[in-house]
């Protein structure tokens, strides 16, 4: 039996101008989209699109080191480049997990579909999203 030497689903992720780069590792979790009054107004969309990784898989690995931080909550923070205003990550205080925004892995959002829509009430009436299944009704 040979075993592999790679690291496990090791995916990268940057800004738009490169200052912030950072790597994520292990099986993405809860893929979802998100309307709430916060995400919508840092994107400026009906919705950011976000996917959850271990915390401690995070490394920031950009010349800009960590992103710029701000709290849209008393116990969560999100991470945008100073440089060039892309929103990168959010991370709630005493969470094991990290959210990404999915389009800020680079080239390797593949298999990271949506499978909910946090605030899916305040979305705009004209969006349709395809959910998986409720797995209590399947």
């Amino acid at each position: 039996m040979t075993e592999s030497t790679t690291a496990p689903d090791l995916r990268t992720g940057r800004c738009q101008c490169g200052d912030i780069a950072y790597e994520v590792a292990g099986v993405p979790d809860d893929p979802h989209l998100c309307s709430c009054g916060h995400c919508t107004l840092l994107s400026g969309s009906p919705a950011m699109a976000w996917v959850g990784f271990r915390r401690e898989t995070l490394i920031w690995t950009g010349r800009g080191g960590e992103p710029t931080w701000y709290s849209t909550w008393p116990t969560l923070r999100r991470g945008h480049c100073a440089r060039c205003g892309t929103h990168l990550v959010s991370v709630a205080d005493g969470s094991d997990m990290v959210m990404v925004t999915t389009f800020s892995l680079t080239g390797q959002s593949d298999g990271l579909e949506s499978v909910g829509h946090s605030f899916r009430q305040r979305a705009m009436p004209w969006m349709t999203v395809t959910l998986a299944p409720d797995p209590l009704h399947s």
